[in-house]
């Protein structure tokens, strides 16, 4: 492997920190520049590495900028542009937090100035971090006078541009350390005060560097980090102990001077390549990246790459070569297999400082390059001949499997299997599907083969990839094999050499013709076997089969216009079967195309109609006619009036309209309103022609101004004259006579049923009483009583203490309960009368029984089984022993 010449990694920001722009004067518009003017061609240049980042400048000095090419132009029209301008950039990015600084110096060409520090050394510190022993003294610029006069105007001009203040990162004090003394050559004639303002003076980050406000000296208070911050903009000010400015604000531009305190740092801890097997030398495989957040115009920031190991180490230790600057790996030798290595682990070192091992810092990231799978192995059928058996007219069954072996990577292109047959299957029969899963060729019948036709089959089968194989690969003789077929014989069923067979007759043909010979063979030549028929399907019963030959005779009159035919044809179904075994059967269908004939006569429409008692134009009936039977034994029709009786054509006229239409009117002027059957003779066009004599309805009414019945004269018309009209009321009022005499019959019962005496007392008689259950009392206000007093008490003690003759009525008498006469088991019919009267004197004496007052508490269940109908006297004892049940239930 050659090594080649490679460009450094690209790393974004400014390409200097400092830059000297020489303003043409053919900017100048007489001594002054104009607004928007670009000052020079030359350019600050900004590499953003082709990432396409939006980046903007912004200038410290309100009357200079950068625009996005980089060209410098003023932002205001200036007076004059005699003197050097130095003022700082700052990049930017739109859509991330980093930030790039430079300094700018402008200086008109012809102009004495200094020499543009590109590389800034010594000033405020050393690139090595050790402070300078003697810092240097800054002074603010003389005053020079313009014009002869004294009193003339006076500006400030700037001999030199004070060069940037250079200050180590990470520096261990001690701190305040001093960096530069500011002096004013006024400070000896007056007292002078200094001050310094910016950011990480008096704005944020600020404290970072502080003045003496007398001495001028100036100091650092903390060790800086260029990572946080690149560079700083102050400006130094002079004024007196009034506070009145003697001296301009000079700038001053102080640079951290990197130090290597980080580490490269990979983009990702784990790289993920690949290369294909058998990639020549110097094949590219993949790219890792690590980034340092040191300055990367310096060593510091320059990262430097390495391979520290390779896994495995076949087939040689170093496969692979990683370019120092850019981290490419690339193959170094050929050999890759991926069936012999599928995965190699590299270990990539990055190193700063352009990969000094003694001074730089170092990373490692793990690099997984895995070998993608080529065609480079065909596959291998695993014998040479296969061997299968199927029967004959099966399909979509499998014969046998081709097995096949493929070294290259499972379920890929480069080993999916495709099988073809080159020979052997002219017609067809079989088709070779792949089992996606195992890969095997399953070698399947498609079309049904015959025994009769080919006992056995000699196929050859090639196998092959869906993809190529690769360049130089060569096909193995074991992608070719041979497969044996043999055929099964099977008992197959007849066949109707024509089916569905179609035949023509007329209809109408007389049971017992003969139409046809059905009859079908069987196929299986090497076997005789004896075929018989049978009937299977026919709708109307018309036919019958010779269960020998298949000879179909009719059982009934054939007819067109049955229910059974459908666009002229009547089909039948019949089976043919052998006598082999298994039995098999096969159908045939038999169509009869029907040839009409003229047996239909034609039937008169409509069959009612009306029109008006005097002729008029619009008065007259359309008629047609329908036939059962189809062209030329339909229209056109003929319709005509019989001869009698006379009546008929007297008054009524029939004028033809067309081939199928007629009209039937009046032929008198007036015809008396009633309903009249007219008779229609109607003919067809059959050869002979077949007529029907048909009756149409014709109600003659009188007929309002638009030609329509009107109401009296339908009733006139439907036949009901005055004498009918009013027989059918007198019917009706006789009919609600009886109705009436009904309805006073039924009352009348009812009060005689009410005056009859009741055999009980009725006071005792319930069925009349009308009961409300749904009756929920009036709320909460009207249940504000105690209903303890309402219950049947616990305890009988307070009622036994009272004294005689008082007790409540409400409360159960604590006291023998009455005897009530016992009926014998065996009663006389007379005694039945005794027996009734004693218990009812016995129950109106018993003191015992309920309802002991008319207050009745139904809500109260009482405390366990007190309340049973046993304590409720004899008399609702007795629905106990119905309902309850008794003891024994």
């Amino acid at each position: 492997y050659g090594r080649h010449t490679l460009k450094a990694p690209c790393r974004p920001g400014f390409s200097q920190n400092f830059y000297t722009v020489i303003v043409s004067r053919d900017a100048l518009h007489g001594k002054s520049v104009l607004k928007d003017t670009t000052l020079s061609s030359e350019r600050v240049k900004f590499e953003d590495c082709q990432r396409s980042r939006e980046v903007g400048f912004v200038s410290s000095d309100p009357n200079f900028s950068v625009r996005p090419d980089g060209s410098v132009y003023a932002e205001q029209e200036l007076a004059n542009l005699s003197e050097p301008v130095q003022f700082m950039v700052t990049a930017r990015g739109f859509h991330d937090a980093h930030i790039w600084e430079t300094t700018v110096k402008l200086a008109l060409a012809g102009h004495p100035h200094p020499i543009a520090l590109t590389k800034v050394t010594g000033g405020g510190g050393g690139e090595g971090g050790a402070w300078d022993s003697q810092p240097r003294v800054i002074k603010f610029p003389r005053k020079h006078q313009r014009g002869s006069s004294s009193n003339g105007l006076r500006r400030q001009k700037r001999d030199w541009v004070i060069p940037p203040i250079n200050v180590p990162e990470n520096s261990r004090g001690p701190f305040p350390h001093m960096l530069v003394r500011i002096r004013s050559d006024q400070d000896k004639a007056a007292g002078i005060r200094y001050s310094i303002t910016g950011a990480g003076a008096d704005q944020p980050p600020s404290g970072i560097y502080n003045i003496d406000p007398i001495s001028g000296n100036m100091f650092v208070t903390q060790p800086l980090d260029r990572e946080e911050r690149a560079s700083f903009h102050l400006r130094a000010h002079a004024v007196d102990m009034n506070g009145n400015q003697v001296e301009n604000p000079i700038d001053l531009y102080i640079y951290v001077i990197d130090m290597n305190d980080n580490r490269p740092e990979f983009h990702n801890q784990v790289y993920n390549g690949s290369v294909a097997e058998g990639s020549k030398p110097g094949s590219s495989v993949m790219q890792v990246t690590a980034t340092d957040s040191e300055d990367s115009t310096t060593a510091n920031g320059m990262v430097r790459y390495r391979i520290l190991s390779q896994t495995p180490h076949s087939p040689i230790p170093n496969m692979f070569t990683i370019n120092s600057e850019t981290g490419d790996i690339v193959t170094v030798a050929a050999g890759l297999d991926r069936e012999k290595v599928s995965q190699y682990t590299i270990i990539v070192q990055a190193t700063d400082m352009e990969g000094n091992l003694n001074f730089g810092l170092s990373n490692t990231a793990t690099a997984l390059i895995s070998i993608t799978d080529i065609n480079d192995n065909p596959p291998e059928l695993t014998v040479r001949t296969f061997s299968g058996e199927v029967l004959e007219n099966k399909v979509n069954v499998v014969v046998t499997n081709l097995t096949v072996v493929d070294r290259d990577q499972p379920h890929s292109p480069n080993w999916n299997a495709v099988y073809r047959i080159v020979s052997g299957d002219p017609s067809g029969h079989f088709a070779i599907r792949t089992n996606p899963i195992t890969n095997e060729g399953m070698l399947t019948v498609v079309k049904a083969v015959d025994f009769e036709m080919n006992r056995a089959f000699m196929l050859t089968v090639v196998v092959s990839n869906q993809a190529h194989l690769a360049s130089g690969i060569q096909s193995s003789l074991q992608s070719t094999a041979g497969v044996t077929i043999s055929v099964q014989d099977v008992n197959e069923p007849p066949v109707f050499p024509v089916n569905p067979k179609m035949i023509r007759f007329e209809e109408g043909v007389p049971a017992g013709t003969t139409l046809t010979v059905f009859a079908a063979q069987d196929p299986d030549h090497f076997i005789h076997q004896i075929v018989r028929y049978s009937k299977l399907s026919d709708p109307a019963n018309w036919l019958k089969i010779n269960r020998t030959n298949g000879q179909i005779t009719t059982m009934a009159v054939l007819d067109r216009e049955s229910m059974y035919v459908r666009n002229n044809v009547y089909e039948a179904t019949f089976l043919a079967f052998d006598n082999g075994s298994p039995q098999a059967s096969g159908t045939g269908t038999l169509q009869i195309y029907l040839i009409d004939v003229n047996d239909n006569a034609p039937v008169l429409i409509p069959r009612e109609s009306q029109v008006c008692e005097r002729a008029r134009p619009n008065s007259r009936v359309n008629i047609t006619a329908s036939d059962a039977d189809a062209d030329p034994n339909v229209g056109p029709f003929v319709f005509e009036l019989p001869s009698f009786p006379a009546s008929v054509r007297r008054n009524w006229t029939i004028s033809r309209l067309s081939g199928d239409y007629a009209q039937l009117r009046l032929r008198i002027p007036y015809l008396e309103a009633s309903v009249y059957e007219i008779p229609v003779i109607v003919s067809d066009s059959g050869n002979p022609p077949l007529s029907n004599r048909s009756v149409i309805r014709v109600k003659v009414c009188p007929c309002d101004d638009n030609g329509d019945c009107s109401a009296t004269g339908a009733v006139a018309a439907a036949g009901l004259g005055t004498g009918a009209i009013i027989a059918i009321l007198i019917c009706i009022i006789i009919l609600l006579s009886m109705v009436l005499l009904f309805v006073v019959w039924m009352k009348r019962r009812e009060k005689e049923r009410q005056a009859k005496p009741l055999l009980i007392d009725p006071e005792d008689d319930v069925r009349d009483n009308i009961l409300k259950y749904d009756e929920e009392g009036g709320g909460e206000e009207d249940q504000d009583y105690d209903l303890s007093q309402l219950q049947q008490p616990e305890s009988l003690d307070h009622i036994i203490s009272k004294p005689a003759g008082v007790r409540r009525v409400d409360e159960r008498p604590v006291i023998a309960e009455s005897q009530y006469p016992v009926r014998p088991s065996l009663p006389h019919p007379g005694d039945i009368g005794d027996f009734i009267n004693d218990g009812l004197r016995a129950a109106d004496n018993d003191p015992t029984a309920p309802p002991y007052d008319s207050l009745l508490v139904f809500d109260y269940e009482g405390s366990g089984s007190t309340d049973s109908f046993n304590d409720w006297g004899p008399r609702l004892k007795k629905l106990a022993d119905f309902y309850g049940g008794g003891e024994e239930d």
